[in-house]
């Protein structure tokens, strides 16, 4: 004689729940049910606040999925970026171009300055809340995407990689002026911008101004091209003023020294 253990009802739907894939269902369902007994909701409220409660927890799940997804750097987000050192044009356009609405327009977005300016921590803060509203963003720099382009490439596997980049809707493409490509390069490079142009946006950090882009791209028919596809449908930022990185250096070789001076007062003259 065998002793079947039939699962209670309670098991039994946690096991469903769990099939489902409602996690937080299954989690939380005992205790809202509880809350609910006690304020008298009627059974289509609980079952509101639970799939409230579903719907927010499958949110914050995707949203690190992507943040995860995008290879942005952790510390460059706008919490940790100083707005009060931005040009005032850009930090009249920060709070719009963090909405993402370009994304839509297949936009793009071209920040220029002198090394140190802080552009690269600037489009990363725009990732960051761009991924915070649900969208894709992949950050690589400039060298490390042609390199890959120019494996899948060899590998006759080009138009694949091309797809699965296609899926961000913004590729942010960090000191495009510090690749100086031979023609293959170049090649890989112009073919990825051609293939997102007015189908995706891109986000590109620089510090070379279009005059210098022959530098970028050798041949001045495909430099030409390649600036008229951009510039189409884009939004230029000048990062201007001294370097953030620079001041930045100073601050702390002050602080170290005012240190060493109160903790050796003879050696202050």
């Amino acid at each position: 004689m065998t002793d079947e253990r039939k699962d209670s009802p309670q098991d039994s739907l946690l096991l469903m729940l769990r099939t489902l894939k409602l996690p937080s269902f299954a989690a939380c369902y005992e205790e809202v049910a509880a809350q609910g007994e006690r304020q008298g909701w009627t059974f289509s409220r609980f079952l509101h606040h639970l799939c409230e409660l579903e719907a927010a927890d499958r949110q914050e799940r995707r949203i690190a999925r992507l943040l995860k997804q995008s290879a942005l750097p952790p510390d460059k987000t706008l919490a940790t970026l100083n707005t009060k050192k931005l040009p005032a044009k850009v930090a009249r356009m920060l709070p719009s171009l963090c909405e993402g609405d370009f994304l839509g327009r297949a936009e793009n977005i071209l920040a220029f300055g002198l090394p140190g300016r802080g552009k690269t921590h600037l489009v990363c803060g725009i990732g960051h809340e761009l991924v915070r509203r649900g969208h894709r963003v992949l950050f690589i720099p400039t060298y490390r995407l042609v390199q890959r382009l120019l494996i899948a490439k060899r590998e006759l596997t080009l138009e694949r990689e091309l797809q699965r980049l296609d899926r961000f809707e913004a590729v942010i493409l960090d000191d495009i002026g510090y690749v100086q490509q031979d023609r293959d390069e170049m090649e890989v490079l112009f073919t990825f911008l051609a293939q997102r142009y007015e189908r995706r946006s891109v986000i590109i950090t620089s510090n070379l101004v279009f005059s210098q882009w022959d530098r970028i791209f050798k041949d001045a028919m495909t430099t030409a091209a390649a600036i008229d596809r951009l510039v189409h449908h884009s939004m230029i930022i000048e990062m201007t003023g001294p370097s953030i990185r620079g001041e930045q250096a100073k601050s702390k070789t002050g602080a170290k020294a005012q240190k060493t001076s109160e903790q050796n007062p003879r050696a202050t003259p």
